[in-house]
């Protein structure tokens, strides 16, 4: 199949096209390979060369919605069996699976022939995607800046056109950041929507798995396929009324939607997201929906504050029983300077502090669920200034953290909340580079956010502004 031609598709089309049996797995499986031999040199953002394993997939045969649709699994949270999951550390390196975790069964069950995973940040720690174990990821948009995390190396391999669809997982922004990075569709589902079986949830609640994706459909049917729960899950949502590809095209209704130019966690936004937001405000408005700005409920800060305790708790318990297994402790060396500070600031933090914590990220749960009393929907910018250049974040440490949330402003509050929530790439900088429109919704909701997120779609069409690489 020529890539021309490839990448005219999105995987319900290449799955379509296999289904006729107008090309095969092999074809495509090919296809992909080729682009990414010539791409990936370039943006970084295939880490793991699964080609063999593709290919012996194929000769065994595959079924399934997706059958014979090449995918990527992010080097992080989904275990392929046999396979390492560095999750972008040092520490993990020789990390084999002993068994596929749920959503990568799913995935397999599907029919989607895996044949890489992508480059991640330590641990997904940061909206950028640099680690010092597989090097900076680049953005085809501009290889000078950073294609977002902790998803990065999906979004890059997505927009280069290797895939039309990856796996990503978001535990702070990190499918929604990396989709306004690179102009592509990127929706957070609700807590519960999707099993991390059978390791246990992360960052007390806050992460889930998905997908990046070009078209809204694909992401609707990805999550069809992995919205299963397993035994034991500690979170469950009921299933939704009517499959979620179903809902993409179906009339959303008039929407009450709330929009707000703030900046959550930072003092204020690049003007061009601003503008972004009330532009997204007026298309909105013009597709007959009843929108007016709003003052967001809850004490950020706190939630900001409180977020950093489970986070640096969680790190220091994952390097902890990494330790207790191979029976030596987790030297400085091992890991990035930032998640060592994480790790030394998550053992000396208490058991009451964490709880406060959790208490605290719950009280915000609760506050914000007051603004969905009066709103069906939340419009606000998905990251708070454009794509920055790589190596921006990590240049100077006083300034980290002050960077960090200057960019990943506006996507945490709702890891906390468990809301499901998406970015949509619906504007661009002057400079060329893709701006994301964060929409979210009440738990539960993401058929609401597919039925918007079609009708967006259709009004300002993105499936065709392809990066330049």
């Amino acid at each position: 199949m020529k890539f021309e031609d490839y990448r005219r598709c999105d995987m319900t089309a290449l799955a379509d096209l296999v289904a006729r049996r107008d090309v095969s797995g092999a074809e495509l499986l090919e296809t992909a390979l080729e682009r990414a031999a010539a791409v990936n040199p370039q943006i970084n953002a295939i880490t793991l060369d699964l080609a063999d394993f593709a290919r012996a997939e194929l000769d065994r045969g595959v079924k399934g919605r997706f059958a014979g649709v090449p995918f990527l699994l992010k080097d992080l949270g989904a275990q392929l069996e046999g396979t390492v999951t560095t999750g972008g550390s040092r520490a993990f390196a020789q990390a084999r699976a002993g068994a596929d975790s749920a959503i990568v069964a799913a995935y397999r069950r599907a029919g989607l022939v895996i044949f890489g995973k992508t480059n991640t940040p330590e641990f997904g720690l940061a909206p950028v995607t640099e680690p010092a174990l597989f090097g900076p990821s680049r953005n085809p948009w501009n290889l000078a800046h950073t294609p977002g995390g902790s998803s990065g190396g999906a979004s890059a391999a997505v927009a280069a056109g290797i895939v039309p669809g990856a796996h990503a997982s978001d535990g702070g922004g990190s499918i929604r950041v990396p989709a306004a990075a690179c102009g592509l569709f990127g929706l957070k589902p609700s807590r519960g929507r999707v099993s991390f079986a059978p390791l246990g949830e992360g960052w007390a609640g806050a992460s889930m798995q998905h997908a990046l994706t070009r078209s809204v459909r694909d992401s609707a049917a990805l999550l069809d396929i992995i919205c299963q729960p397993q035994p034991g899950d500690p979170y469950f949502l009921a299933p939704p009324e009517r499959p979620f590809a179903q809902e993409v095209g179906r009339d959303p209704g008039v929407l009450k939607i709330a929009f707000s130019t703030a900046s959550l966690a930072s003092p204020e936004l690049d003007p061009e997201c601003v503008q972004a937001v009330r532009d997204a405000a007026v298309l909105c408005e013009s597709l007959g929906h009843q929108v007016e700005e709003a003052a967001l409920p809850g004490d950020m800060a706190a939630l900001s504050q409180a977020a950093g305790v489970i986070i640096a708790a969680s790190v220091a318990a994952t390097l902890e029983a990494e330790a207790e297994r191979r029976g030596r402790p987790i030297a400085e060396d091992e890991v990035e300077l930032t998640t060592w500070i994480s790790y030394r600031r998550g053992r000396e933090l208490s058991a009451p502090q964490y709880v406060q914590a959790v208490s605290t990220v719950h009280a915000f749960g609760r506050a914000m669920a007051g603004l969905f009393a009066d709103y069906d929907i939340l419009l606000l910018s998905t990251t708070g200034r454009p794509a920055p250049p790589v190596g921006w974040l990590s240049e100077d440490l006083s300034q980290y953290a002050s960077r960090l949330f200057s960019f990943m402003n506006n996507t945490q509050a709702f890891n906390n909340t468990g809301q499901p929530a998406m970015s949509v790439p619906l504007a661009w900088s002057a400079s060329g580079l893709p701006l994301g429109l964060q929409f979210v919704a009440p738990m539960g909701q993401e058929a609401r956010l597919f039925r918007l997120a079609g009708q967006l779609e259709q009004a300002r069409p993105w499936f065709d502004r392809l990066a330049p690489l």
